[in-house]
């Protein structure tokens, strides 16, 4: 079994906003997944079926962006996953719009929801697959990150999100993280 997380903030207030890039993947890979329900479980949205004929858990945290590792630590734990089993999806301040990057592990970069699951799952030993969201060109971060995307980015975004959907696919099929860097990276 394989857990793939979707980083972004509940809420419809953020549901277009650039920090919700993950649950977007999300919503991408469960239209590959068919006659799966939602169910709560540690303040996470998670859904179970087989994706590429693999047995995985999507999940959204419903915890606020900074708090990700509250549902994804525990989620993680009571299915004793390993931190190889885990796939997050998230943006990336530091990358052009659209244009996604698969990590295999390492530091959080700064992203307070990868800082928040380093912590809760006592490691940093996990796939990442990272979408770009860029830097403001005006105003502040936070600012940036909470706005949506320009009509100009939907089509690079659209993408994006299918590119990540596709290498997660992959990911839960057993795919290795060099393999999956080097058709996506």
């Amino acid at each position: 079994m394989k857990l793939i997380v979707g980083l972004g903030n509940p809420g419809s207030q953020y549901a277009q906003s650039k920090h919700n890039i993950g649950f977007m993947a999300v919503d991408r890979i469960l239209a590959e997944m068919p006659n799966t329900q939602e169910k709560q479980q540690f303040t996470a949205a998670t859904w179970q079926g087989l994706l590429a004929g693999e047995k995985v858990i999507v999940a959204k945290p419903l915890t606020f962006m900074n708090d990700s590792g509250k549902a994804v630590g525990p989620l993680l734990h009571y299915y004793k996953l390993a931190l190889s089993d885990l796939l997050v999806i998230q943006d990336d301040l530091d990358m052009p719009i659209g244009k996604i990057r698969i990590r295999a592990h390492g530091a959080s970069g700064g992203h307070n929801g990868i800082k928040s699951i380093i912590r809760a799952v006592g490691g940093d030993q996990f796939t990442r697959i990272k979408v770009g969201i860029d830097h403001p060109p005006v105003g502040t971060v936070v600012d940036w990150v909470l706005s949506p995307f320009t009509p100009k980015n939907v089509p690079d975004i659209a993408q994006a999100l299918d590119q990540a959907a596709a290498a997660a696919t992959e990911w839960a099929s057993g795919a290795d993280d060099a393999t999956l860097m080097n058709t996506y990276n």
